[in-house]
């Protein structure tokens, strides 16, 4: 069935992974239908269907999937809060609207499913093993996907590390690394000295969303894909491709304060669950992107100093 004639409806729609993967679907032909609390359109989404509705309310989201063909579940609790009590009926609510109108259910997928038995390379059949508790709650979240693939349920799992894009939302680069709506004067980075990190640019993920449905047909009911992004081998590139791009050749990086999240952590909810992802910034940790490549025949890549420049631009941060 040719893409023009095709339903997504984006839950996330205004997120970063979910408007970066809107966008690229639209590009790609796809007619978009956004389920919002607040509709009303962002940019570049003016010819959108927006519908008003909550992720939590299965009612809402089945009427937003009729005739769909195409689910993106993009929604999380806002600051890390909730988690246990939202993440799952959330999905439950996607599965059962996927159900009714026979759609493929879009998932981005995180490493923290993975615990140290499957560091340092992460392969679509690594084991799950999370430690914390926000991993453990998503490994029963794509387990009942899986499940679900066994009732005609089908799905699609990319799997990224963590994000940065021109869209802001839940990601360590635009809430922690910089400060948005200023001129950087300095960058705070969580990792460790010598430590690599993986980094996903929010279009290029959408983009791979959106080839992977060009070939819909050929995946599997239930089809895992891991993205490799932009691997920082030492945990000094990303800086380095920041001072390029502002200009700034010594740019004071500072030290995420770790400490304070840690007592904290007690009396916040969102400092507790940040505070439980720091192992993923003290260990060397890369996706495989063999499957990907091999499917595809290319990753979706931006020039690593374009994708900075285009973030920190729409952040504010450079001054221009």
């Amino acid at each position: 069935m040719p893409n023009a004639s095709r339903i997504a409806l984006v839950l996330g729609a205004t997120g970063g992974i979910g408007g970066e993967t809107a966008l690229a679907l639209s590009r790609h032909g796809w007619k978009i239908r956004a389920l919002s609390r607040a509709t009303g359109p962002a940019s570049g989404s003016l010819e959108w269907e927006w519908v008003k509705g909550d992720a939590l309310d299965q009612a809402s989201v089945l009427r937003a999937a009729e005739g769909v063909h195409v689910i993106v579940h993009a929604v999380n609790p806002p600051g890390y809060r909730n988690w246990a009590k939202l993440v799952l009926p959330m999905i439950d609510n996607t599965i059962a609207a996927a159900t009714a109108s026979l759609a493929r259910i879009l998932l981005p997928g995180t490493i923290y499913n993975y615990g140290p038995d499957a560091f340092p390379v992460l392969r679509e059949e690594s084991p799950q093993n999370a430690a914390t508790h926000k991993g453990k709650i998503r490994i029963e979240l794509e387990k009942r996907l899986k499940d679900a693939s066994g009732q005609g349920v089908r799905s699609l799992i990319v799997r990224f590390g963590d994000f940065f894009g021109p869209k802001p939302g839940n990601n360590w680069f635009s809430q922690g690394i910089v400060s948005p709506n200023s001129p950087l004067k300095s960058i705070t980075y969580p990792g460790s000295k010598g430590v690599g990190h993986n980094w996903a640019y929010l279009p290029d993920t959408g983009e791979a969303f959106a080839r992977l449905m060009d070939r819909e047909t050929e995946l599997e009911d239930f089809a895992r894909f891991h993205f490799r992004g932009f691997w920082d081998k030492d945990g000094t590139e990303m800086i380095a491709a920041i001072r390029r791009v502002t200009g700034k050749p010594s740019l004071p990086v500072k030290a995420l304060p770790w400490f304070f999240f840690k007592l904290a952590s007690p009396f916040n909810e969102t400092l507790r669950e940040l505070y439980a992802t720091r192992p993923l910034w003290t260990t060397p940790i890369q996706l495989d992107n063999t499957r990907l490549v091999r499917f595809l025949g290319e990753e979706p890549h931006t020039d690593l100093d374009r994708a900075v420049e285009t973030t920190l631009q729409a952040l504010g941060c450079l001054g221009r």
